[in-house]
């Protein structure tokens, strides 16, 4: 059975607006005594791989949003293959152990990106923790990638001063990596301006499914529709500078 995707990844365009009309762009969710800000910012390293808004959480050492070789969760897929963070959200409200939920407004496309969209490759944020709770993961979806996600899990928050993190790209493996434009959601190609003419698909397809565990992302072939000069990388996709302000 085909199963509709978030109509908020259907146009690059409009991602901005959608989002803020949605109320998201910063959640709180206090379950403890705050005690420390941070400023992170999010920047886009990739050639040319578009991202969607980040979702930041502080939270404490027994939370975990996301797990190498383990099973990926419903909300984390939705994140990966559609680019919604909403149902992260909505789990992780009132969760024990979260302190802090904040979510970007803006798709972040590298600063070199050959579409010339004008939209940022980088963001900053405004985040809570406690010292019970200094935790910090992010994730975001590589929008070019059928189920790709760039993101940390747990990354110790520093007690004083600065502190620089690499997040990875990750495939949840909830749909098989075909690189083709058809089995893309529409903004990969309006977001970076490289383009096959396929107006992309809003509807998972069955017969691409996988065994959903999340693995390090293989990168991309080339084999359809994807460049590896553009939408490919070498290493971490995302830069995340830390800084506590208070």
């Amino acid at each position: 059975m085909k199963q509709s995707k978030t109509t908020s990844i259907f146009a690059i365009t409009v991602f901005a607006v959608i989002f803020a009309a949605a109320g998201f762009a910063e959640i709180p969710q206090s379950n403890a005594e705050v005690t420390d800000s941070y400023k992170v910012t999010i920047t886009n390293i990739t050639p040319g791989q578009p991202i969607t808004p980040p979702l930041l959480v502080t939270h404490n050492k027994d939370v975990e949003i996301f797990t190498v070789g383990e099973k990926t969760s419903y909300e984390l897929s939705q994140l990966s293959e559609n680019g919604t963070f909403e149902p992260l959200v909505e789990m992780l409200t009132g969760k024990a152990g979260i302190v802090d939920i904040v979510t970007g407004k803006t798709p972040l496309v590298p600063a070199n990106d050959p579409g010339n969209t004008g939209l940022g490759y980088s963001e900053t944020f405004t985040i809570s923790a406690n010292t019970e709770s200094r935790y910090l993961s992010f994730a975001s979806m590589l929008v070019c990638t059928n189920d790709g996600f760039a993101g940390v899990d747990s990354i110790k928050l520093p007690y004083f001063s600065q502190k620089t993190v690499y997040a990875a790209a990750y495939d949840t493996r909830t749909e098989m990596n075909t690189e083709d434009f058809a089995d893309m959601v529409p903004p990969c190609q309006g977001a970076i301006g490289v383009s096959s003419g396929e107006e992309g698909t809003g509807a998972s397809d069955s017969s691409l499914t996988e065994d959903g565990i999340i693995i390090p992302h293989p990168g991309i072939i080339g084999g359809d529709d994807l460049i590896p000069s553009i939408h490919g990388w070498n290493g971490p996709v995302v830069k995340i500078d830390i800084e506590r302000i208070r």
